[in-house]
């Protein structure tokens, strides 16, 4: 019979290994998520053990012994915006499912950027992905002590690579898919001009605009965000044109529901209407708008690659692009 005590401690790698009939090296490459030599049988027999004594890991003790603490650090301006969640929440799990956890760094501002540098982050990361374009690749590194850091937002250097999808794609399909329906002229709806991805996408839809003739009538700056789009929607200076391009679905959601009485059964009626993102709300009959997209499966797998081997992907190539497609739907 076990003795109080036993009884009253959690299992150790040890018990897994007595109980696998294993040396405790070998229990815990077994029990390792990195690839390490173990054989099928030996595997199998301390997954089991591991399992009827409810062995968990400990991944203090694990990270003192590969140097590692399992922590990704995700720099974001916000995360309000629907287009966040879509891609978080898949990236996320994949971050999960290799064995790491996230921790998420709101930046919001430029300036609390510059705070967060001099006071100095308390939080020791295995690597920084960066989707916030207030934040440049040489103050993360200086933020984390680290050079493991991957610009989402196309601020790379040569230090940092980066990942960003290439927009030209997919703005090209739209822009000539409402060419062929007859638009003349058009309305761009767009953010931040402080993001590099921003000033590109802008650049790409007034280019392929005029390589199709269309007359670029009025530019609104908004932020993204749903209430930006609502917000320009109400303008006074609001113009009466064939289309309206937005450069994130939120904005062109808050367009559709100010101008509501343009689409009935969702059909256009007064203008075309574009988004960009392909948000997953986009497949519900309320916003089933035309959009840009890349797959975020393909996105995130390049982001994994990364965190697998990070000077591996830095010396492969600096800028990964994700192409971008258009999905036609209802507005269009």
């Amino acid at each position: 019979m076990d003795s109080p005590r036993k009884r009253r401690t959690s299992p150790t790698i040890a018990d897994v290994a007595e109980l696998a009939g294993v040396s405790r090296a070998i229990a815990s490459r077994a029990l390792s998520r990195e690839s390490r030599p173990v054989s099928a049988d030996k595997r199998a027999r301390v997954l089991q053990a591991a399992e009827k004594l409810g062995f968990k890991p400990n991944l203090l003790a694990r990270s003192l012994t590969t140097k590692t603490v399992n922590l990704i650090a995700v720099i974001v301006n916000h995360i309000h915006d629907f287009s966040d969640l879509d891609l978080f929440d898949l990236l996320i799990g994949e971050i999960q499912s290799i064995g790491k956890q996230v921790i998420i760094v709101r930046v919001g501002t430029v300036e609390r950027a510059e705070e967060f540098l001099r006071n100095g982050v308390a939080y020791h990361v295995d690597a920084a992905l960066v989707f916030s374009d207030f934040a440049d690749a040489e103050t993360v590194r200086r933020m984390f002590r680290n050079d493991d850091v991957l610009m989402l937002n196309g601020m790379h250097d040569e230090v940092s690579p980066s990942i960003v999808p290439d927009e030209t794609i997919g703005i090209a399909e739209a822009v000539a898919d409402a060419a062929s329906k007859g638009v003349a002229t058009a309305a761009l709806v767009t953010g931040r001009l402080s993001s590099p991805v921003e000033q590109n996408r802008i650049a790409a839809f007034k280019g392929e605009m005029q390589r199709h003739g269309i007359e670029l009538v009025a530019e609104f700056r908004g932020d993204y965000s749903y209430a930006s789009g609502r917000h320009m929607a109400q303008s006074p200076d609001w113009p009466d044109v064939d289309a309206v391009f937005c450069s994130s679905d939120a904005m062109a959601m808050g367009v559709m529901d100010v101008h509501r009485d343009a689409f009935p059964q969702n059909q256009p009626r007064r203008f075309r209407l574009y988004g960009f993102d392909n948000l997953s709300l986009t497949d519900f009959e309320a916003y089933p708008i035309s959009s840009i997209g890349y797959d975020k499966k393909v996105y995130v797998g390049e982001i994994l690659r990364f965190l697998n081997s990070p000077g591996g992907f830095a010396n492969d190539k600096s800028l990964v692009n994700v192409p971008t497609f258009f999905v036609p739907r209802a507005t269009s």
